[in-house]
C-alpha cells in the first residue's frame, strides 16, 4: 500500500560515532534497506551524535519501511568509520515513523494506517486558503473584492475556505507562504494578482518554486521592453506539491470571476485536482475574455 509522505520525509539516525565516514555509502545503505533508488535518499545534515537524511520520494509502500529500524542499524554498523552506540535508534515523523514498528504487527498497523491516511488525505483536500497580493491592496489603495468572492465560491463546492492575508510583491515571501500553507494542511491554495509582465509581478515564479513542472499557460504575450513590460507576457499557473494544489490567478476582479467558471468545473472538496486540465481551462477562458475585450474596444472605437 503506497502512502503519501505528506512532506514528512526526514529520517534521523541517533547514537552514532563517526570517523571519516563516506556519506554516499550511508545514503546507499539506507536506500538499499528501504528499497528505494539511491537518487531518492540524500544526507542533508551531520551532527555529533546523529545523521539526518531526506527521502525525496513523495510516497512509499508501507512494506518498505515498517519494522525496518533494526535491519537499517545492522547494515549501517558495517560501514567503515561508523560505530553505533548501545542506544542507537532511528527517529522520524509522520508515515516514516512506521520504521520503528514491529514487523509482527504489520497487518494490524496496515489497516489502521490506511484508515488514518485516508482520513488525513480527505481532510487536506477539503481545506482551501486564499491570498491576495499587491502593494495597492496591502496599503488599502483598492478594495480586495477577489478574496471574498473566491472564498464563497469554494465554500459552495464544499471546501472549508479561509483568507490567508495580503502578500508582499516579493517572490521569496510568496513562496514561503505557499510552502507554509501546504505544511499546514491546505489542499487548495489560490493567489490573485502578480501574474503580469511588470517587475513587481512574482506569483507565477513563486509557485514554480513549489512545482518546477507547474502548468503555466500564456494568456497574452508582449514585446519585452514595451512600456512597463519586463517579461514576455501574462500567464497563470497551477502547480502541485504533495496533496496541495496551487493556483495563481490575475488581479482584475472580472478576470477572477471569469476564471471562477473553471474552478467550479475542476475543484471539488475532498477530491484531487488535475493541474494541467485546470490550467488549460482557466487560460482558455481568460484568452477568450481578452479577445472579446479587444474586439469590443476596436468596434466601439
Amino acid at each position: 500500500m503506497d502512502l503519501n509522505l505528506l512532506e514528512k520525509t526526514e529520517l534521523k539516525i541517533y547514537g552514532l560515532n563517526l570517523q571519516s565516514v563516506n556519506l554516499t555509502r550511508v545514503a546507499e545503505v539506507v536506500a538499499k534497506v528501504l528499497g528505494l533508488p539511491v537518487r531518492e535518499v540524500l544526507v542533508v545534515d551531520v551532527r555529533y551524535d546523529h545523521i539526518c537524511l531526506d527521502i525525496l520520494a513523495k510516497s512509499i509502500d508501507m512494506r518498505q519501511i515498517i519494522g525496518k529500524e533494526q535491519a537499517l542499524l545492522y547494515e549501517l554498523a558495517a560501514i567503515d568509520g561508523l560505530e553505533l552506540t548501545s542506544d542507537a535508534y532511528v527517529d522520524s515523523a509522520g508515515i516514516m515513523g512506521l520504521i520503528g514498528c514491529e514487523e509482527a504487527d504489520a497487518g494490524i498497523i496496515a489497516q489502521r494506517t490506511e484508515a488514518v491516511a485516508d482520513e488525513i488525505t480527505r481532510a487536506v483536500l477539503g481545506r482551501a486558503l486564499v491570498y491576495a497580493t499587491g502593494f495597492e491592496v496591502k496599503n488599502g489603495m483598492i478594495e480586495d473584492t477577489n478574496s471574498p468572492y473566491l472564498i464563497e465560491l469554494l465554500q459552495s463546492k464544499g471546501y472549508k475556505a479561509e483568507f490567508g492575508g495580503i502578500l508582499e510583491d516579493d517572490v521569496s515571501v510568496i513562496a514561503h507562504k505557499l510552502r507554509d500553507a501546504a505544511e499546514r494542511g491546505f489542499g487548495l491554495v489560490i493567489t490573485t494578482g502578480g501574474v503580469g509582465a511588470e517587475d513587481k509581478d512574482f506569483s507565477v515564479e513563486a509557485l514554480a518554486r513549489m512545482d518546477s513542472e507547474a502548468a503555466t499557460p500564456w494568456i497574452v504575450k508582449f514585446q519585452v521592453g514595451t512600456g512597463r513590460h519586463v517579461k514576455e507576457g501574462v500567464r497563470i499557473a497551477v502547480g502541485q506539491s504533495g496533496l496541495t494544489t496551487f493556483v495563481s490567478l490575475p488581479g482584475p476582479h472580472d478576470e477572477v470571476v471569469a476564471a471562477g467558471a473553471a474552478l467550479q468545473n475542476h475543484c471539488y472538496a475532498h477530491q484531487p485536482i488535475e493541474k494541467n486540465n485546470l490550467a488549460n481551462d482557466i487560460a482558455h477562458i481568460l484568452r477568450d475574455k481578452l479577445r472579446h475585450k479587444h474586439w469590443h474596444g476596436q468596434h466601439h472605437h
